[in-house]
C-alpha cells in the first residue's frame, strides 16, 4: 500500500470513527469514487498529507437544513469547501428548482465566511495537473508556509492587487487594501521595485518629479506562485 492509500484508509477510519447517525452514514454512502479520486490525484501530491479536511461535512444553510459538501478544509484561520461535480447529477440531470438552490446555497456559504471551490469530475480524471495548478494559486493566499516572514506576505499580496488592477497600483490602493500606512507601504513598494518586480511611474506634467503609481514587471507576474 503506497503513501496516500495507507493515509486514506487510517483518516477515512479516524472519520468514521468520530461519527454517528446520520453524519456517519453520509460519509459512507458519500465519500465515493469521485471525491477520493480528487484527494488522489490533486490533493495529495500538492499538500503531502489529509490533515485539516473533513469528507462530507455537514453545514446548515439559510434554511437550517443540513448540507453535505464533498470536503471541507480547516486549517483554523480559513474555511474552504471543495465540491467534485459531474456533468450528469450537477448539470444535465439537475431541475431548475435544485439548481437555484446550489447557487444560493453557494452564496450563503461565502456569506458565512466559507469560500466555496468546484472542480469538474472530468478534470479531475483527465486534467489533474490544472487543478493542482489554479488549487495552489488559490491556496497560496492562505498559506504562511511559503512565506513566513511578514514582509514578503505583504509584497506578495501588492502583486496580487496590481495584477487585479490591471497590472499597476497606487500607494493609497495598498494602503487601504493592506490596512498600512503610507510610509509602509511606499517602503513595501520601493522594496518591490529594487527586486525588479515593480517600476515607478512619475507624474507626466513636467512640474513635479513624485510617483503616481508602480507599475508591475513581467517578472513580478511570474513570481506570483513562488512566494
Amino acid at each position: 500500500m503506497n503513501g496516500f492509500e495507507a493515509a486514506h484508509v487510517e483518516w477515512l477510519k479516524r472519520h468514521l470513527a468520530s461519527r454517528t447517525g446520520e453524519r456517519k452514514g453520509r460519509l459512507e454512502r458519500g465519500h465515493q469514487h469521485a471525491e477520493k479520486l480528487f484527494l488522489k490525484q490533486v490533493w495529495w501530491p500538492l499538500m503531502g498529507t489529509l490533515g485539516d479536511l473533513h469528507p462530507e461535512y455537514e453545514i446548515l444553510d439559510w434554511r437550517g437544513k443540513p448540507y453535505y459538501a464533498d470536503m471541507a478544509w480547516l486549517p483554523g484561520h480559513v474555511k474552504f469547501v471543495f465540491e467534485i461535480k459531474g456533468f450528469g447529477p450537477h448539470v444535465a440531470d439537475m431541475d431548475r428548482k435544485r439548481y437555484s438552490e446550489e447557487l444560493n446555497r453557494e452564496t450563503f456559504m461565502q456569506g458565512i465566511g466559507i469560500r466555496v471551490v468546484s472542480f469538474s469530475y472530468d478534470d479531475v480524471a483527465q486534467r489533474p495537473d490544472l487543478c493542482q495548478t489554479l488549487l495552489r494559486l488559490l491556496l497560496s493566499r492562505y498559506q504562511s508556509g511559503k512565506s513566513k516572514d511578514l514582509s514578503n506576505r505583504i509584497r506578495r499580496e501588492i502583486i496580487l492587487l496590481a495584477h487585479e488592477n490591471g497590472g499597476s497600483v497606487r500607494p493609497a490602493e495598498v494602503e487601504c487594501h493592506l490596512q498600512l500606512n503610507h510610509r509602509t507601504a511606499v517602503r513595501h513598494l520601493q522594496a518591490l521595485c529594487g527586486q525588479g518586480r515593480f517600476q515607478a511611474l512619475l507624474c507626466d506634467n513636467g512640474k513635479s518629479s513624485k510617483v503616481m503609481k508602480y507599475s508591475l514587471l513581467q517578472e513580478g507576474v511570474n513570481e506570483i506562485d513562488r512566494w
